[in-house]
């Protein structure tokens, strides 16, 4: 299989310096209304985390964005799986949202922070039954025989909770992103990308730089 004519030119728009807000999490947003409002992008709310684990080996996958506040950016996980073993021996990460329907994209680096269990709580008793079971079946990134194995223990938990509330496993919470530095990306044509950068100056107030493609 020949890749090297897989390509395609990026004509949706532009990205101008004037057109960006002051504050990269309102830009943040108002891309993010943007996909929202174009509609057919699947899983909208994926981005790509990567940690780097205590032997500084990096790691990547797609986890769910639920929430985004003044501060930062929140998801929910095991916190005893191999992503939450990486952020507490290194609580600095990188996001990755790639709306390539949109050629758009955003790189965000920031650090990783556990959220208080009462409000991981809430937000498990608010999520679907199944999603509830599921999180208390699977020990995350653990070894398992079979996915026979692994459905077996979720149907004995089906019926043990039938009349009850699901327990939140011990392990599962959340996490706050708060964010150093962001990078908003509009595919250009002829390979010439729009990019610009958010990084707090001496003052602690966001400077913005545009960067070579």
């Amino acid at each position: 299989m020949d890749l090297r004519d897989n390509r395609r030119d990026y004509v949706q728009a532009r990205l101008t310096r004037d057109s960006l807000l002051a504050d990269p999490m309102a830009q943040f947003k108002d891309w993010f209304a943007a996909v929202l409002e174009h509609g057919g992008l699947p899983d909208p709310t994926a981005f790509t985390l990567a940690t780097v684990d205590q032997h500084h080996r990096p790691h990547q996958r797609i986890v769910l964005l639920k929430e985004m506040t003044d501060h930062g950016f929140i998801f929910y996980t095991n916190q005893a799986s191999a992503k939450g073993q990486d952020i507490a021996a290194n609580p600095h990460v990188a996001m990755n949202f790639a709306w390539l329907e949109m050629e758009r994209q955003v790189r965000i680096e920031g650090t990783a922070s556990k959220l208080a269990a009462e409000k991981a709580e809430s937000y498990f008793r608010s999520r679907p039954i199944g999603s509830q079971l599921g999180a208390l079946t699977s020990a995350q990134s653990q070894p398992i025989a079979s996915r026979t194995e692994l459905e077996a223990r979720y149907l004995e938990l089906e019926k043990q909770y039938q009349t009850e509330p699901v327990p939140k496993p011990e392990h599962w919470g959340g996490y706050l992103i708060t964010p150093s530095r962001f990078e908003f990306w509009q595919g250009g044509r002829y390979r010439l990308h729009d990019r610009f950068e958010y990084q707090h100056d001496a003052n602690n107030e966001w400077k913005i730089t545009r960067l070579q493609p």
